[in-house]
């Protein structure tokens, strides 16, 4: 298997038990982070990771003084490796170009450790906010995007006016929901030109490309929820069809999911920082 493979397996299972990983609430990436360097994983590997709370490897855990438990199963955690290749040019110049291979290691979280404590008083930079009305606020302040709250019975981003309309926030059963659909349509218009040019032209609904930019938006919608302290397991409507739906969608492609949290990560940043690297 792919590592691409071995992701979506994994995505996969959880699915298949009922529980779709975007929808489970994160603080700022840090809620699972490595034990030595103390930084919060990825996104892609913040869904991977079953547990709140501390990981390392097998060799970081035995230089701490621990032992894994006999009979313990590591969690996979992916990152990206560049290597160089040598492209010739129209001109016959040579022209060396850099490309990503994901790759995965294995680690261990720390109640498959013995002889090891948990960390206390960590002080991690927190990108919690106040309210969800501050991430909503900050970025129309920011961006040229123009918001629509309206009596209707659409949500939905328009490229070509550079647009957000949402329902009123009475429509809505509780307010979560209201901020939740309005994050969704705010992380597709990060997708514009003129923001992190993720759109494509060729996307409409049904086909691949609108599939997987709703995937984006689905987890970009998601983190922006949790950053913003909403109860996303009040918003999150876990129906069969739903989760039916993307099953299928990430069946047909392994790699969709690795791409779809990396964008939804980059698309988060820019909502919340306006810059269009990832952290």
């Amino acid at each position: 298997m792919t590592v691409y493979e071995i992701v979506t397996d994994k995505i996969i299972k959880q699915m298949e038990q009922g529980i779709i990983p975007w929808h489970k609430p994160w603080h700022g990436g840090m809620t699972k982070f490595n034990r030595i360097s103390k930084k919060g994983y990825s996104v892609l590997n913040q869904l991977l990771l079953p547990f709140d709370g501390e990981y390392a490897t097998l060799k970081q855990w035995n230089e701490l003084g621990g032992k894994v438990k006999a009979g313990e199963k590591g969690n996979i955690v992916t990152y990206w490796n560049f290597i160089n290749k040598t492209e010739k040019q129209d001109d016959g110049t040579e022209k060396i170009k850099s490309f990503p291979i994901l790759r995965y290691y294995t680690v261990f979280h720390i109640s498959q450790v013995e002889g090891v404590e948990p960390l206390e008083n960590i002080d991690f930079a927190n990108m919690e906010v106040e309210s969800a009305e501050d991430v909503k606020k900050a970025y129309f302040e920011r961006e040229n995007c123009r918001l629509f709250v309206e009596k209707s019975d659409r949500a939905y981003y328009s490229p070509a006016f550079d647009e957000i309309h949402v329902p009123e926030l009475n429509q809505f059963e509780n307010s979560d929901e209201f901020y939740s659909t309005l994050f969704h349509e705010m992380t597709h218009s990060t997708g514009a030109e003129i923001r992190l040019d993720r759109l494509s032209k060729a996307a409409f609904f049904g086909n691949e490309e609108y599939s997987k930019e709703e995937l984006v938006a689905e987890i970009g919608s998601a983190m922006l929820s949790s950053v913003a302290g909403l109860n996303t397991e009040k918003t999150f409507n876990n129906s069969v069809a739903y989760l039916q739906s993307w099953l299928k969608v990430l069946k047909n492609d392994p790699r969709m999911i690795v791409s779809a949290a990396s964008k939804a990560e980059k698309a988060v940043d820019y909502i919340l920082y306006g810059t269009k690297e990832a952290a």
